[in-house]
C-alpha cells in the first residue's frame, strides 16, 4: 500500500514521503492515527505541486538564513556573569552560562534566535573564558559562533 505521510514518522519517513507499507499497518495505525494518507494519483500531483511551491518559498529563507550567518559571524559577544574571586575560586563562576542567555545576548545585539537552536560544545559554561557554539539558523545552514565570558566588575 502506498501512503503519502503527513508528518515524520520514526523509522519509517519524513513529512510528504511516499512510503510502501503493508496493508494492515496502513489501515490500521497510520491513516487513523492521521499520520498518512492514501497515495492517489490526484494527492500524488498536489504533493508534487506543493512540494514545488515549498521549494520555491525554501531558496528566499536559506538566503535570509545566510544572511544572519554572515552578520552573526562579524559580532563580539561578551556575557558577563558573577565569578569568585581570591586564589582558591580562580575563574569559577556563581551559576552556569546556558544556551539561553547567549540566546538573550543575541537578542540585545538584535538577532532573534531561539534557544534550542544554540548548541555550546561542553554543554553549561562555568568558567570564565572563550567558548564555541553552533547556531542552526535553518536544516542545511549553521553557523560556529566564537563569544565570551567575562566576569562582572
Amino acid at each position: 500500500m502506498e501512503l503519502i505521510l503527513k508528518q515524520d514518522v520514526e523509522n519509517l519517513g519524513f513529512k510528504d514521503d511516499i512510503v510502501t507499507v503493508k496493508n494492515g499497518y496502513g489501515r490500521n495505525f497510520l491513516i487513523p492515527q492521521g499520520q498518512a494518507v492514501m497515495a492517489t494519483a490526484s494527492a500524488k500531483k498536489v504533493l508534487a505541486e506543493n512540494l514545488k511551491q515549498r521549494a520555491y518559498k525554501e531558496k528566499s529563507i536559506i538566503a535570509e538564513a545566510e544572511k544572519t550567518a554572515e552578520a552573526l559571524k562579524g559580532l563580539d559577544i561578551k556575557i558577563t556573569a558573577k565569578a569568585g574571586t581570591g586564589a582558591t575560586a580562580g575563574d569559577k563562576l556563581f551559576g552556569s552560562i546556558t544556551n539561553m542567555d547567549l540566546a538573550n545576548a543575541l537578542r540585545n545585539e538584535g538577532h532573534e534566535i531561539e534557544k534550542k537552536f544554540i548548541s555550546i560544545q561542553g554543554g553549561n559554561i562555568k568558567r570564565l573564558g572563550q567558548y564555541d557554539a553552533e547556531i542552526r539558523l535553518h536544516r542545511s545552514v549553521t553557523v560556529d559562533f566564537t563569544f565570551e565570558v567575562i566576569a562582572e566588575s
